[in-house]
């Protein structure tokens, strides 16, 4: 038996709001469900699960149909965002390759 996975309220408050604002990008170009299903390449389906705030939906699939609706994820200008993603980059070069326990804690008590 699969062990169900447990979200944070955050997390779940997150995809909800998602979820909405893309039903609500759709409701406002007055497309159907079955136009927007199309359009994304996907089934009506799991555009419904998307709508829903369905947790196992590939984040791909909910990224491009926010897309389409005009849901801004990240910033409005694309030039900010690969400049974003260049400075994270450049962070994470900057940070080990790999995170490894401790071990044992050291014991500094004197």
């Amino acid at each position: 038996m699969a062990k169900e996975r447990t979200y944070s309220r955050y997390t779940r408050e997150a995809v909800t709001l998602l979820a909405k604002q893309i039903r609500l990008g759709r409701k406002q170009r007055r497309w159907t469900e079955h136009e927007l299903a199309d359009r994304a390449g996907i089934s009506r389906a799991t555009l419904q699960k998307i709508e829903k705030g369905d947790m196992g939906v590939a984040i791909g699939l909910v990224f491009e149909v926010a897309a389409l609706v005009g849901v801004t994820l990240f910033d409005e200008e694309r030039a900010s965002l690969a400049m974003h993603i260049t400075r994270t980059d450049d962070k994470l070069a900057l940070l080990p390759g790999a995170v490894r326990n401790r071990g044992k804690p050291v014991d500094d008590e004197f």
